[in-house]
């Protein structure tokens, strides 16, 4: 299976290719730098951060709902 290229890899690699063949070769630096500044602004996480909170997620779900089934069973007795 093959990894899908992402937006921004892809847009890097076709603004790469135009500035090649053109003489502004600054501009990407200048561009690159400006995406790099804007980007570090944004509250963003990597892929793996993200994939280790879904999973601390999923298990703290699982707790929850373990926990809410014994709450019940106690109530239960308790009331019977």
């Amino acid at each position: 299976m093959t990894a899908k290229p992402s937006f921004l890899s892809e847009l890097q690699d076709k603004i790469h290719q135009v500035l090649q063949q053109s003489p502004a070769r600054d501009v990407e630096k200048n561009l690159r730098a400006m995406l790099n500044q804007g980007f570090s602004k944004l509250d963003l996480l990597t892929r793996e951060e993200f994939e280790v909170q879904a999973e601390v997620l999923a298990r703290t779900r699982a707790r929850l709902e373990a926990l809410e089934k014994r709450v019940a069973e106690l109530e239960a007795q308790q009331q019977g």
